[in-house]
């Protein structure tokens, strides 16, 4: 019975880029396995053919070859029954398999019953000025480390595991199942490679215990409220020998009693009396760093914003600073006195709309109207 095609088999054009080629394996490999199909030779043999039709398209000399030669170039009729060795000195189907997939199936190749650890969290509550000039701090939480009494071996002391007859230590079984070979974690060691006959009594066999973990935590200037810090391999420890998670620190920035922040810049609202506005002032105002002083220009009016160069926050992962923004909120006097009244009346009746240009242009433009 002749060959198919094998991009027909993969349902690819002959022009598929490796990316493309890889989704369309992927997706039909897990249609047609086995573990997805029991008992089902049709879809048994729908996977070995995919699987051979992958091996040699994803190699760019091997593809080379048949878009020349087709099957011939295979050697006649495809890999026969060295395919599961490997191909011309090249990776062998689980090794193939196992890059593709994972562990999706139960376990890959070396390695593949290593876990990473599993990530944590803490939440870091930091002042308005920390998170504008960066600090350093001592958080204390709780992870899992190797247990102290057995030093993370499981078994109680003076009491050594044994090797498990089952995988003989490698923590992995391999199934064949007709045409390729998979790798599950072991049933009874469950990945361990040993079995324990007397578990350790502080931890029960688990290898590992909660305990309290002391870090130095090194927040950047310029970070933000609602940003997190990620740090490697602080998180909890893995099984069977895999990489520990990690561990984020979300930041919340406490509110600040004077400043607001709008990413690099700090915003300060500055009351200053009509007297000021109108006359013009020096005040001296509240920076991050310390106080500065601020001119104020006759005639000033109300929202009108002020900026003093570089007195905002550190720009993160950037250079420079970010400006102090002030705006200022002209305040009109909550009580009087009569004699400050009279004065008012007073200045009143001696100036003129033209000495306050905005009433001045809104009666312009109410007179247009009506």
């Amino acid at each position: 019975m002749a060959k198919r095609d094998y991009y027909e088999i993969l349902q690819v054009t002959r022009e598929v880029s490796g990316d493309e080629l890889k989704r369309s394996y992927r997706k039909l490999a897990i249609q047609y396995h086995p573990d997805r199909n029991p008992g089902d030779s049709t879809a048994e043999e729908r996977f070995k053919e995919l699987s051979e039709a992958y091996a040699v398209l994803s190699d760019p000399q091997k593809r080379s070859t048949y878009d020349r030669f087709g099957h011939a170039g295979m050697g006649g009729g495809g890999f026969g029954g060295g395919f599961e060795q490997g191909f011309g000195g090249g990776a062998g189907f689980s090794d193939i398999f196992d890059n593709i997939f994972g562990d999706i199936f139960g376990g890959g190749g070396a390695g593949g019953g290593r876990a990473q650890g599993v990530d944590l969290r803490y939440h870091m509550e930091v002042s308005f000025t920390e998170a504008a000039f960066g600090v350093e701090k001592e958080i204390t939480f709780e992870k899992e480390s190797p247990c102290d009494g057995c030093s993370g071996s499981g078994a109680e002391p003076g009491s050594d595991p044994k090797l498990c007859g089952t995988c003989q230590g490698a923590g992995q079984v391999r199934m064949s199942q007709g045409f390729f070979t998979i790798a599950r974690t072991c049933p009874r060691c469950e990945g361990r490679g040993s079995i324990i006959e007397k578990f350790c009594k502080k931890c029960r066999g688990a290898g590992r215990m909660k305990k309290p973990h002391v870090l130095s935590v090194k927040v950047p200037a310029g970070i933000d409220d609602g940003q997190r810090l990620r740090l490697r391999g602080e998180g909890e420890m893995a099984s069977q020998g895999g990489s520990p998670g990690d561990l984020y620190v979300e930041i919340q920035v406490k509110a600040h009693p004077l400043f607001h922040r709008q990413n690099e810049h700090v915003i300060l609202e500055l009351p200053i009396t009509f007297v000021q506005a109108t006359l013009g002032a020096t005040i001296d105002v509240p920076t991050l760093e310390g106080s500065a002083p601020l001119k104020i220009a006759a005639g000033t009016q109300n929202g009108e914003v002020k900026r003093l160069r570089g007195k905002g926050i550190k720009r993160l992962n950037g250079s420079g600073f970010g400006d102090e923004l002030i705006k200022i909120v002209v305040e009109t006097p909550a009580r009087v006195s009569a004699k400050q009244k009279e004065l008012l009346r007073q200045f009143e009746k001696a100036g003129s709309t033209d000495s306050h240009p905005g009433i001045s242009n809104f009666l312009k433009k109410f007179k247009e109207l009506f």
